[in-house]
């Protein structure tokens, strides 16, 4: 976790500094080239600005992009008012948590689920309409131990400075590929030469474009994958964590292993836009995992090279039965 965590804040200058390399040592031979003229000096970026950069940007993120999560996927901070036993509830679990009572927001969807955003003090629990209805009061109550566990060790926000990389990578190796996509479009249907010096300038800007674009594709898609995979190892090790402080929390590790073992049953039967509106970054942040659901042949999640958001939910349920057989 320690590792992995440091890697978080390490890569993203491993990525500048990558890019600088690339740029010194085939970008200005390649203008070099094209210019038919020598450039003197080289790309340099202070390692100070960077960082101040880089933490700020992190920074930010760890601030706004709980809220960022919450908007995406719909939910909606409720009143005392309008779900009372809900609040009833956050509020007596996170005094056994001895964490401050997090805002409660709610998301209607038919796909049964919960997760945690923000920091103690400044957080919220998030539950969907159908977790409230598919569970019954132990189950839930086992789920909102969880999330505040979550929340408690600062697991939300964590994950979501996580995913700024992995976001900023996949930006630009999109970007990337447009660009070779649209000159070899150009290329196909309106590539036609003038004279020589035209021919030349644009066979000089084809390889321009097409070196830049494909070492950019390249460079951000090793990150994007790198990224990735720091990503995923941080979500499986902190649901371990968080089942068994929702264990210790209720009192009632079988509650929990109930309430997994039903919310990973009732997968099949959500529909699939339910599922589509909650795919992406924030899947991680999930109490149930959505990778064993899947779109007729194909994954929601593709776990062929990247290890799944979440442990095996079979694991997980069979360690808290264990641990409700210590406890017994």
């Amino acid at each position: 976790m320690l590792i992995a965590t440091g890697l978080v804040v390490l890569l993203p200058f491993a990525f500048v500094y990558t890019f600088v390399f690339l740029i010194n040592t085939v970008g200005l031979p390649l203008l070099e080239w094209a210019a038919e003229r020598p450039y003197t000096g080289e790309v340099y970026v202070d390692p100070v600005l960077l960082a101040v950069v880089v933490l700020g940007g992190l920074a930010v993120q760890y601030r706004y992009g709980p809220n960022a999560v919450l908007r995406s996927v719909g939910g909606r901070r409720v009143s005392p008012d309008e779900y009372p036993e809900l609040h009833a509830a956050v509020t007596r679990l996170a005094a056994q948590a001895d964490v401050p009572k997090p805002d409660v927001a709610v998301a209607r969807t038919q796909l049964p689920n919960a997760f945690a955003v923000g920091t103690p003090g400044d957080g919220a629990v998030v539950v969907t309409t159908a977790l409230l209805e598919r569970l019954d009061e132990d189950e839930r109550d086992a789920v909102l131990a969880h999330e505040l566990a979550h929340l408690k060790n600062r697991d939300a926000s964590l994950m979501t400075v996580a995913w700024v990389l992995p976001t900023i990578t996949y930006l630009l190796a999109v970007l990337a590929f447009y660009v070779l996509y649209g000159l070899v479009q150009l290329l196909r249907f309106g590539g036609g030469s003038g004279g020589d010096r035209d021919g030349r300038a644009l066979a000089v800007g084809v390889v321009v474009i097409s070196v830049s674009a494909l070492l950019t594709l390249t460079v951000s898609a090793m990150f994007w994958a790198g990224s990735v995979l720091i990503h995923r190892v941080l979500s499986r090790y902190r649901e371990y964590a968080a089942d068994r402080a929702a264990a210790e929390i209720t009192g009632s590790p079988a509650a929990l292993a109930s309430a997994l073992e039903t919310l990973d049953e009732s997968m099949p039967e959500v529909p699939e836009r339910d599922l589509r509106e909650f795919d992406g970054g924030a899947e991680a942040l999930y109490i149930a995992p959505l990778e064993s659901r899947a779109f007729g042949d194909e994954e929601l999640v593709s776990t062929d090279v990247f290890p799944e958001t979440h442990p095996p939910t079979r694991d997980r349920i069979a360690r808290l039965r264990e641990l409700a057989g210590e406890t017994a």
